[in-house]
């Protein structure tokens, strides 16, 4: 039977999709600081559970600001967090005692007897009776009126990991692997992480009053959609919420990507059939139905939900041929645009021939990770090609690494006699202090300083590799990155005028940049911050009217295929020469320091990621390729 006018409704949680996580977390402040306010008007107090990671981050903020622009008091509310790593110490910058102090409580006035965050120093021996009074507290207190959740990429919930009984209590936990690889970033590496929590069970979570989870990004659209679309299942945990009869998520557009109403919005309401819907539809069916895209009949787009479609066009050869032309016209080998060739259906420009091109890379090795093939190809076709690396990439380099180059240079100038005084006090420094350097503390100052330096070792000799010279390199070492810990500070305006000052320099023709735009909390989403912003600061300077700025992604994700507008294939040869130009940044190589789940290098995964992107050109209809790197354009 046709569904074609068919709306079917895939959701068995009530969902709010906002453009940003900043809108998004506006309104769930908005909705906690409405209800505060009516606990104050009948007298009572306001029982909230709240949640931490770097989602709700922006939540508090939010709060903070109207606790101090608009008057918004907390002396009625009574706080119980989630959950708590342990054994923890609560003045570690890793425990969530510091975290919930650092982001809202210090900042005010809820009376310090109000909030209550899991003790992570009690003795095992008493871990049971405490966890029965945290929730006996609770319950004394009439229970939650509000939860905050945020949600793991395994979908747990405070840190019910998966495998959790609908019906489990506040207790010790044993963490998953995929929680202690995401919390590696914070605490210098996996072996640092703790491997049990406190955590407010299940049971308890669900005699919440009202409950609102929130989630941002990409990363975390998979496990969004099993959780919203998807069976309720012990595996995932924050899937009992189907079951709550006043629970709603909270999400920003690019963590909804994933779900059917984007993915296949035609299933569920009427939509403007322009270009980009079309091309989505139809890549979408083909790929379904495993089918080239001019292989696709009338029967095809009748029997899901495409009938709308087709009786706009008529037959289905109609479309097939348009798009099929469309996607075709995305694949050059010529990225800064081909000299004395017709550019009407090329996605780049045929002149000027020879193109000032700037790439951004967030950190030192994201150029030729993200974009190598391509990158090689602007510089063999003779584009004057410069690379900004945006930031130092300090964090990322192993204490082992960095004494191995402490070792070198101590060895050397006592090979050679060569002694600076200051400069051997620095390098002496650096030894004693990572040989004394305790779990998760943060680097001195002359060791980020040697680690950013073998960074930029390694970011030059990928440059001299592929053949950019040195004086194109540029090292912006943007302000906001240097903190020395995971815990960036906001962009600021050293970091803005930074970045305008470097494309004000080169004049670009071309902007690469990395549009990560899914990830709201990591370096690649602020890196793209900046050069937003330094664009919207230049675009009335002449040079601006030709300049074009296309993004590429990360390791990790690539563009769906109907959003990408320029893919460059790369034959096996410049796929292995990509390998080799990652291959010189060696501090990244071999088990790096904040590895994730994802066991592969970088090398791997970027191979792994391009050859897809070529596959489902091939599947679609289009020539086979061994590999494909896919850019969209940035329009400002």
């Amino acid at each position: 039977m046709s569904n074609g006018n068919l709306h079917i409704n895939f959701e068995k949680i009530p969902i709010s999709i906002f453009a940003s996580s900043e809108d998004a977390s506006k309104s769930v402040a908005k909705e906690i600081a409405d209800l505060i306010k009516l606990k104050q008007k009948e007298g009572k107090k306001a029982i909230l559970g709240l949640a931490t990671g770097s989602s709700p981050k922006k939540v508090y903020a939010e709060l903070i600001r109207l606790h101090k622009q608009e008057g918004l008091s907390f002396k009625n509310v009574i706080s119980f967090n989630l959950d708590e790593y342990y054994p923890m110490q609560p003045a570690s910058p890793q425990s969530y005692h510091w975290f919930m102090k650092e982001n809202l409580f210090d900042h005010v006035d809820i009376p310090k007897d109000s909030y209550f965050v899991p003790d992570g120093t009690i003795g095992m021996d008493t871990v049971k009776s405490y966890c029965a009074a945290y929730e006996k507290k609770i319950n004394d207190l009439g229970g939650l009126d509000f939860q905050l959740l945020g949600i793991g990429r395994n979908g747990h919930i405070g840190f019910n990991e998966p495998g959790s009984h609908i019906d489990s209590l506040t207790r010790l936990i044993t963490l998953d692997f995929t929680t202690r690889s995401d919390a590696g970033l914070d605490f210098g590496g996996l072996a640092n992480v703790p491997r049990k929590a406190i955590t407010l069970g299940i049971k308890k979570i669900m005699q919440a009053k009202r409950i609102v989870l929130i989630a941002w990004g990409e990363h975390k659209s998979p496990i969004i959609r099993q959780t919203v679309e998807g069976p309720v299942v012990e595996q995932i945990p924050a899937s009992y919420l189907q079951g709550h009869p006043n629970a709603q998520i909270v999400m920003d557009e690019s963590c909804a990507a994933g779900l059917s109403r984007r993915k296949t919005p035609w299933l569920f309401d009427s939509v403007e059939w322009d270009m980009p819907m079309i091309k989505k539809a139809v890549t979408n069916l083909a790929l379904s139905l495993e089918k080239s895209v001019l292989m696709l009949t009338n029967e095809d787009y009748n029997e899901n939900g495409l009938s709308e479609l087709l009786a706009r066009y008529g037959e289905a050869y109609d479309i097939n041929i348009e798009v099929f032309n469309r996607i075709q016209h995305t694949i050059t080998g010529w990225p800064g645009g081909k000299p004395n060739a017709d550019d009407t259906h090329r996605p780049e420009r045929a002149n000027p021939a020879r193109k000032r091109v700037l790439i951004f890379s967030p950190h030192p090795d994201d150029d030729i990770i993200s974009m190598g093939g391509t990158f090689q190809r602007l510089v063999d076709q003779g584009h004057e090609v410069h690379v900004a690396y945006q930031t130092s990439g300090n964090i990322a380099v192993a204490d082992d690494e960095a004494l191995r180059f402490i070792e070198f240079v101590r060895d050397f100038n006592a090979r050679f006699a060569l002694h600076n005084e200051a400069t051997d006090k620095m390098y002496f420094e650096a030894n004693g202090f990572l040989e004394k350097k305790k779990k998760g503390e943060k680097d001195s100052e002359a060791v980020r300083a040697i680690k950013g330096l073998i960074r930029v070792s390694e970011a030059k000799n990928t440059c001299r590799f592929v053949g950019v010279p040195q004086e194109n390199t540029h090292f912006l070492n943007m302000p906001f990155y240097e903190t020395g810990m995971v815990q960036k500070k906001p962009l600021g305006e050293e970091d803005y005028t930074i970045v305008a000052n470097v494309i004000r320099e080169v004049k670009p023709h071309q902007i690469y940049a990395a549009g990560d735009l899914a990830d709201p909390h990591g370096t690649h989403k602020v890196c793209l911050d900046a050069v937003i912003e330094a664009l919207h600061r230049l675009k009335k300077e002449p040079f601006m009217k030709d300049c074009w700025t296309w993004l590429y992604k990360g390791a990790w994700a690539e563009w769906d295929i109907d959003l990408i507008e320029m893919a460059v294939p790369m034959s096996p040869d410049q796929v292995m020469r990509k390998r080799m130009g990652i291959f010189k940044h060696q501090s990244q190589k071999d088990g790096v320091v904040y590895q994730g789940t994802d066991a592969r290098e970088f090398w791997q995964r970027a191979e792994d990621r391009n050859q897809a992107t070529a596959l489902l050109y091939n599947k679609l209809g289009l020539a086979e390729y061994a590999a494909m790197e896919a850019f969209v354009r940035l329009k400002i």
